[in-house]
């Protein structure tokens, strides 16, 4: 069992930080609204902290998620950043979704102190962090990802060491595209076969059994063509994901046409109110012209 401190309670890390204490994990956790932080220590057993450099201090593993690169700043660097409350030959394991130059910076910072840092972004989703089924992509190095992966599988099913600092974060933005392209190839089919008033129930029965079948297409087909979108992977957080992706595709002069074009079917969902709904609410547009 470890000392471990999580900093961020939203809708991911408030059950990752409580399948880490489920495990038996000492857990003290961090929030930017306090109130958060108590309400977890209420439901789980853990510590509450004021500050991330309070939370860091004294773990052998400081996790974290955040909104963002500039989220990830404030709570690491500074005077009450974890950095600076975090001992020689800790580990800080980062499950945010970032850029890959965040990963770098921060690895960076905490090379010069000695602290060991895993960008390690997740996928999954709300359902899978709420039952410890995430998919954990991470760079770094491979010594402190060997000391970090067993209390990481606490609310994982796969944690998976992808290279060098910064490669967690790519492979995320690589995820992240290829369901982009899904989720719209899947909108498309779905309103041709609504507008062509096909049986939605055999035809979903007939291709889902063939090579068109996908995650995408077993979870959210029957509430595409309904119309209902109120829960999942916001669209808002999908356009900064998909953003991180393009910027880093310049960076290496790779080429996305596609991630380009259904960033801009996203951002109409976003004009139409619609920036907190399921990243499957592409079909929309398309519903609703």
């Amino acid at each position: 069992m470890a000392k471990v401190a999580f900093l961020g309670l939203g809708v991911m890390g408030f059950p990752m930080a409580g399948h880490l204490a489920a495990k038996g994990h000492d857990v003290t956790v961090y929030n930017r609204t306090f109130a958060k932080a108590e309400a977890w220590t209420k439901k789980h057993k853990g510590k509450a902290a004021k500050t991330p450099k309070e939370a860091a201090a004294g773990q052998e593993i400081v996790f974290s998620c955040v909104g963002d690169d500039n989220h990830l700043r404030a709570v690491m660097l500074g005077e009450s950043g974890a950095l600076a409350g975090m001992a020689k030959g800790a580990i800080l394991f980062d499950n945010t979704t970032a850029s890959a130059d965040i990963a770098r910076e921060l690895h960076a910072a905490a090379k010069k102190i000695g602290v060991d840092f895993i960008d390690a972004p997740v996928s999954g989703g709300q359902a899978g962090a709420e039952n410890g089924q995430l998919t954990v992509m991470c760079g770094g190095e491979q010594a402190p990802f060997d000391r970090a992966k067993p209390v990481a599988d606490a609310f994982s099913k796969a944690v998976t060491l992808i290279g060098p600092p910064g490669s967690g974060q790519i492979t995320k933005m690589m995820n992240q595209m290829c369901i982009a392209g899904l989720v719209q190839g899947l909108a498309e089919a779905l309103n041709l076969g609504q507008r062509a008033g096909l049986d939605m129930d055999k035809v979903m029965s007939a291709i889902s059994k063939g090579a068109a079948q996908s995650w995408q297409m077993d979870n959210r087909w029957q509430n595409m063509i309904a119309g209902k979108f109120d829960y999942g992977f916001a669209v808002d957080w999908m356009r900064k994901d998909l953003g991180i992706a393009m910027a880093e595709g310049k960076r290496w002069k790779a080429q996305m046409p596609v991630v380009a074009l259904v960033d801009q079917f996203y951002q109409r969902v976003q004009e139409r109110g619609g920036g907190r709904w399921d990243t499957s609410s592409l079909i929309q547009p398309l519903q609703k012209p």
